[in-house]
């Protein structure tokens, strides 16, 4: 697997680590579980040379140099990526290995994909994670570059299979880019339910951990506050209610005090007067995300663009209703009066009624903690683990035949390297 610009060991919540990097995690740990072994190349930020890690079984997670150390833009990067190329491939030589196929993720990833899939002769799976050209659509002035846009038209039709986390996405991939159907299959992400479950002893124990015991409507975000998440829709929201409803807003997730997302924020929480309604619990280890989820009343996603969204799958498997907007796998898991409210969009008019009728529902008990989380049981990482499998096989059985829809004719007549196959 190839995740140059993030770390699936990253701390959560930063600039490039978000919910790509728990599924590249995720997806790694259970294909090593069921006996792939994994190698996962990612991009070192501060450390000389090579660093292996060994997180779980069959797993590796090698840190190699690109570039100067520290955090660098994309476009600074892309400079950097036939560096990050040989370096893995001095890797591979060195370890004696020989690669079955390979899995990218990102447009970053991709490029290194086609490098390798050129020198190595192996099938070459992709996942774009979100797409450029959407992207340029919905988020007004903050456009991506043209050359990630070609980039991505290009991994869209050279690819041997892309996998798409919803049909939304695979619909997007086919208008935009020009995809081929029968080279996309689609794959949902997955959720961890043993982590992410109800407690014991409901919200008010959970509540009690974090320190936010009150009769206040506990209303939480969870993810970053890049502009395209609408976290400003959710605060423009809240403010309609406060007069209404007691209200609390958590906010998790962020750069910290001082980087310029939070600080807009704060402002707006001033302006808007409701400087003693919102918490900002700061970026948050895994341990205790399960907490927040199990405290809230509602998790509120207000994004204007997901490619999938995590973050539903989790606080579901938690017991907590979910309030969206219809991006990512939203329409295809939550349900109006069953275990949320799908806005029709993220007017903060549209956010704020959405709270209230899941308030309301909270308070004749339509749905338990326990009839929530079913509604996300078919999305176990194992299962998600499983799909792969089966189209890896499908890939890997069928990259010899002329006639392959999967597999382009460069691709019949594999070579084959010695070494260790991985």
């Amino acid at each position: 697997m190839i995740s140059v610009h993030s770390s699936p060991m990253g701390e959560l919540g930063t600039r490039d680590t978000g919910g790509m990097s728990v599924y590249v995690r995720e997806v790694a740990r259970r294909l090593g579980e069921k006996g792939y072994a994994v190698d996962v190349f990612t991009r070192a930020r501060h450390q000389a040379g090579v660093e292996v890690m060994r997180p779980f079984r069959n797993v590796r997670i090698i840190h190699l140099q690109a570039g100067p150390p520290g955090i660098l833009p994309h476009l600074s990067l892309c400079r950097y990526l036939p560096e990050f190329f040989e370096n893995i491939e001095h890797f591979r030589k060195a370890e004696g290995i020989r690669y079955d196929l390979m899995h990218g993720h990102y447009y970053l990833s991709g490029q290194i994909g086609r490098m390798a899939r050129k020198r190595w002769h192996i099938p070459h799976v992709f996942m774009f994670h979100t797409l450029g050209a959407l992207k340029n659509r919905l988020a007004g002035s903050e456009k991506e570059p043209h050359y990630r846009i070609t980039v991505e038209r290009h991994l869209a039709t050279e690819c041997d299979l892309i996998l798409a986390g919803t049909e939304r996405e695979k619909r997007h991939l086919i208008e935009l880019y020009g995809a081929l159907p029968r080279r996309i299959r689609v794959v949902p992400c997955g959720v961890d339910l043993e982590r992410f479950r109800p407690s014991a002893g409901g919200k008010e124990e959970s509540r009690a951990r974090l320190g936010l015991s009150g009769a206040e409507r506990l209303v939480l975000y969870v993810g970053r506050f890049d502009p395209i998440k609408g976290v400003d829709l959710l605060l423009a929201a809240s403010a309609r209610l406060r007069h209404d409803i007691p209200l609390r807003v958590v906010l998790v997730g962020g750069g910290g005090e001082n980087a310029p997302e939070d600080r807009a924020l704060h402002a707006m929480c001033s302006e808007l007067s409701l400087e003693d309604s919102v918490t900002f619990a700061g970026r948050m280890a895994n341990g205790k995300l399960p907490d927040y989820y199990r405290a809230a009343d509602a998790l509120v996603l207000p994004s204007h663009y997901e490619s999938f969204g995590l973050v539903v799958l989790e606080a579901l498997a938690c017991g907590t209703p979910v309030i969206a907007t219809r991006v990512g796998v939203v329409e295809d898991v939550v349900r109006n009066g069953m275990n949320g409210w799908v806005a029709p969009d993220n007017r903060p008019e549209s956010l704020a009624e959405g709270m209230r009728r899941i308030f309301e529902q909270h308070d004749t008990q339509k749905a338990t903690a326990d009839s929530i989380r079913a509604t996300v049981e078919n999305y176990d990482w194992s299962l998600v683990a499983s799909s792969l499998d089966s189209h890896y096989r499908m890939l890997l059985e069928r990259c010899g035949a002329p006639d392959n829809d999967l597999m382009t004719s460069s691709m019949s007549g594999m070579k084959v390297n010695e070494g260790e196959p991985r």
